[in-house]
């Protein structure tokens, strides 16, 4: 099997500070991998959140992952400092790929870096339809 390069934090273009919490380890004494998603998709929403793309609650369009995937180079745990990094890869009809990476305190290399694919979809159908002009534009702005 091979393996991906780590990839660097000049790789993503944005990020979100977290703190790692007591509750995120595992009996191993380093952070469960379920929460390495749980990151992804925290980082990817405040970002369209903050940016007004989307509307969870009441927006007629949403986002849905169909696919995530994440490689691990080093631990993570309790009490570190991370930033999640994200950037735009693919942006198609209806679908967006990000390329996401976990780096730890200052660190150039990433401890772990992954994907994420939404598509948009009509709420009230829940079929795939256009990405909005206003998140495809903002989506842009993060593209790499």
């Amino acid at each position: 099997m091979s393996r991906p390069e780590r990839s660097r934090r000049s790789d993503y273009r944005h990020f979100t500070p977290l703190t790692t919490r007591w509750a995120d380890n595992d009996v191993f004494g380093h952070v469960n991998n379920v929460m390495y998603y749980n990151w992804f998709d925290t980082a990817i929403t405040g970002h369209l959140l903050a940016k007004g793309l989307m509307d969870p609650m009441a927006g007629d369009v949403q986002t849905l992952v169909v696919e995530t995937g994440c490689s691990y180079f080093s631990s993570v745990a309790f009490p570190d400092k991370i930033q999640i990094g994200i950037a735009v890869t693919d942006l198609g009809t209806s679908s967006m790929r990000y390329a996401i990476g976990i780096f730890r305190e200052d660190e150039d290399l990433a401890s772990a870096q992954g994907h994420l694919i939404h598509v948009a979809v009509a709420r009230a159908t829940g079929r795939p339809v256009p990405l909005p002009d206003v998140m495809r534009h903002g989506l842009e702005t993060i593209r790499r």
